[in-house]
């Protein structure tokens, strides 16, 4: 009788995390599938807000006055360009500086890793650093997003976390075989830390996609503006320059508010069928800077 009553609980208590989860899943799928709708519902029923889940009616011209648009085109070559170099440049920086921190024979390792920790809690602030860039010549060009934030000191503390977990006695076999620090490095170490270095890839990637503000700071030029201050400037500032090449037929306004769904959608898609393949790594990059 007892088993049967611990067994009932047991059941009620798994039904209700599994619908606190459903609700849960529902919370943060609603807001994207109710863009995804406006974006390709008939323009008018958007503009009445008749779209609560499902789209009402079917339209994609929002789409293509998008894709027709040269400069929604510059700034997506902008951020893939921002994305693949910074985060090459990030992970190589990233690396060979945690990869010496971790290893107990580095006499500075410890100077070094509170230097790199103090950047974590105070900074010159915004003034300081725009005159910095300004200084050395950045300012308006593409280095002022690729450089000032080459290392994270976030990411460089989990990578030397991984690399502390190495067995310093294989580092110490290799070398008795003749193996130089780099030799090391890339024929030992890097073949060993491919899991750490899906973390880095991933972090930095979403950072430089998502990011806008270095852009919005430091690129005057429309030329090199990445994709994201290009859409902060349609939804914040409502400047209505892609709604300008609308059919008269409809009412420019209400395509200009259905163009800020569209052009949401046009600029998250990407980072969201890349991150299911990358979550595993997400969530070990988690776990390794929780156990630190």
């Amino acid at each position: 009788m007892k088993m049967t009553k611990d067994r009932t609980m047991s059941f009620l208590f798994d039904g209700l995390i599994i619908l606190f989860m459903l609700l849960i899943v529902v919370i943060c799928l609603y807001p994207l599938l109710y863009v995804l709708s406006m974006s390709i519902s008939d323009p008018l029923a958007a503009a009445r807000r008749e779209v609560w889940l499902f789209p009402k009616g079917f339209s994609l011209s929002s789409y293509e006055i998008i894709f027709e648009n040269q400069q929604v085109w510059t700034s997506y070559y902008n951020t893939i360009y921002y994305t693949v170099f910074g985060t090459i440049i990030n992970v190589i920086m990233t690396i060979m500086l945690a990869y010496p921190l971790s290893r107990r024979t580095f006499f500075l390792r410890h100077p070094i890793s509170m230097m790199v920790t103090f950047t974590m809690f105070f900074g010159g602030g915004l003034i300081p650093s725009f005159i910095l860039i300004n200084n050395l010549g950045m300012y308006n060009t593409r280095w002022a997003i690729l450089i000032p934030g080459a290392v994270s000191a976030y990411n460089m503390i989990i990578a030397k976390t991984f690399f502390q977990g190495i067995p310093e006695s294989l580092i110490e076999s290799a070398k008795l075989d003749g193996a130089t620090d780099l030799r090391v490095l890339f024929s030992i170490v890097f073949p060993l830390s491919m899991p750490i270095i899906s973390v880095l890839i991933l972090y930095y990637a979403v950072g430089h996609w998502n990011s806008y503000f270095p852009a919005l700071l430091y690129l005057n030029d429309a030329a090199l503006q990445p994709l994201q201050l290009y859409l902060r400037r349609i939804l914040i500032e409502n400047t209505g320059e892609l709604s300008s090449d609308m059919a008269i037929s409809v009412d420019k306004s209400l395509a200009a508010m259905q163009l800020k769904y569209s052009i949401i959608i046009v600029s998250t898609l990407p980072i969201l069928c890349i991150y299911p393949f990358l979550q595993k790594y997400f969530v070990k990059g988690v776990m390794i800077g929780a156990i630190k």
